[in-house]
């Protein structure tokens, strides 16, 4: 498998510089320009198979040759310690919960694979990836992160050998991590608060990622959604639906995808070549999300990412579901590479919906009432976008949609609880997301700044 920048199509680069390297020298991201075809393998596989099982045999083909059958065993066995779950309501609906990681939301599953990916792509090298890196010098995963993300990151990555993530958080409390787990503690991980936005976050690793001297001289990557790394492994639970339902449905299979970033989205589009049987995709989003044109197959100027003309700012609106408050979204540019590719497929694959408030709150009490389902409230977006498309005349009776549920009930009991009447237990594994700590580094949000920090660590 190949990859190239969504600004050219050449040169090509392998999997193993796509992820070490993040972002192509040509700008842009990196895209697959070549797709294996999987089909062999998830048709025949049953709803016996596990998650890690899967996971291990379509790595290597996928990749083909860059992991191999032993490395990706490994890798699928260490990264994933807990798998999605397929339920599945009735006749026309199922849920695909992505709940079950170390923080409760979708983002677990790419970023411990590619964690696991990554030991297996440094061992033999000393640690050292980079072309100009000191001899045993970890690789760094620098990331812009809030919320969980960073403990998501200081988990998959825990114990992996020339590894070590850089985790940048925005201004406000910092939870779920353990001192005793810092560089300075003798532990694996950075991390690092910016003065700043979670933007500022975000434009310092990319400006960290283009000085190649000092990216080169500390092997210096990124866990956040822009290495292909961290997305392309999210088709894999994709693949993972289909064969626990196969069995079990008949009709065509739609997903409906809860859509901010479009990052999940982009992850089904790439399941779909590598040969997933799917009718098409949902693209749920709540009442900021624009990207209407580009879902539609139309042409967008780059940075726009949605159907909005340029200058025609609109403030966001209060939501429910404010993970999906995006205008801009981030995987706009991976989007259009497909749709450039592609455009009368994205028209007639992905079916954009747009879910308001009172909707995402009536798919919260509906799925409670009428399923026995407990759904956060982006999770709901992608549930009411669900029903609205199985009940339209043109589908009824036709299809069956597998919704899938990003993040825990949990994680928003106050608000399910107030919707539903239930009151939401938290599991273990979340109760620590609640505790504070403190950053290894408060810095300006300047590039000299980080880089000083990451270099007083080593």
């Amino acid at each position: 498998m190949r990859f190239c920048s969504t600004k050219a199509g050449e040169p090509q680069v392998s999997f193993r510089e796509a992820l070490l390297r993040c972002l192509p020298a040509e700008g842009g991201l990196y895209v697959p320009s070549t797709m294996v075809d999987l089909r062999h393998f998830f048709l025949y596989m049953n709803e016996g198979t596990t998650y890690p099982e899967l996971v291990a045999a379509v790595a290597p083909a996928l990749l083909q040759g860059e992991l191999n059958p032993f490395a990706a065993g490994r890798a699928a066995e260490s990264a994933f310690d807990f798998e999605p779950e397929l339920i599945r309501l009735d006749e026309q609906y199922s849920i695909l919960s992505l709940c079950q990681g170390p923080t409760g939301v979708f983002k677990d599953f790419g970023i411990a694979f590619l964690a696991a990916c990554l030991e297996e792509l440094v061992k033999g090298e000393g640690g050292c990836v980079g072309a100009g890196a000191p001899a045993l010098a970890p690789a760094l995963a620098l990331s812009a992160v809030r919320g969980d993300t960073g403990v998501s990151m200081a988990r998959a990555f825990a114990g992996r050998q020339g590894l070590i993530p850089v985790m940048l958080y925005p201004e406000g409390p910092i939870r779920g991590l353990d001192p005793a787990d810092f560089v300075p503690a003798g532990g694996t991980i950075i991390p690092i608060q910016v003065k700043g936005s979670f933007d500022d976050c975000q434009r310092l690793v990319l400006e960290t990622l283009r000085d190649r001297d000092f990216a080169d001289r500390y092997a210096v990557t990124s866990a956040n959604a822009i290495n292909i790394g961290r997305l392309l492994p999210q088709a894999f639970y994709y693949l993972y639906a289909f064969i626990k339902i196969k069995a079990r449905v008949k009709g065509d299979i739609v997903f409906s995808v809860p859509s901010g970033n479009l990052g999940n989205l982009m992850a089904g589009l790439y399941a779909w070549k590598a040969g997933l049987p799917v009718h098409g995709f949902i693209a749920a989003m709540n009442a900021n999300g624009r990207a209407h044109r580009l879902l539609r197959g139309a042409s967008a100027a780059p940075g726009e990412g949605a159907d909005i003309e340029p200058g025609a700012e609109q403030p966001l609106v209060h939501t429910h579901s404010p993970a999906l408050d995006v205008r801009f979204p981030s995987n706009s540019e991976r989007l259009r590479a497909f749709c450039g590719e592609a455009p009368a497929v994205l028209r007639n694959m992905v079916f954009p919906e747009t879910i308001d408030n009172d909707a995402t709150l009536a798919a919260m009490r509906y799925a409670w009432e009428r399923c026995g389902e407990l759904l956060d409230p982006h999770s709901a977006v992608a549930f009411a976008a669900a029903r609205r498309f199985a009940e339209s005349p043109q589908y009824k009776g036709h299809v069956h949609v597998v919704s899938l549920a990003t993040g825990h009930p949990a994680k928003e009991a106050a608000l399910v609880e107030s919707v539903t009447g239930e009151r939401v237990p938290l599991p273990e594994r979340l109760a620590c997301l609640r505790k504070t700590a403190a950053p290894i580094a408060l810095i300006e949000p300047e590039l000299d700044a980080l880089e000083g920090a990451i270099a007083s660590c080593f």
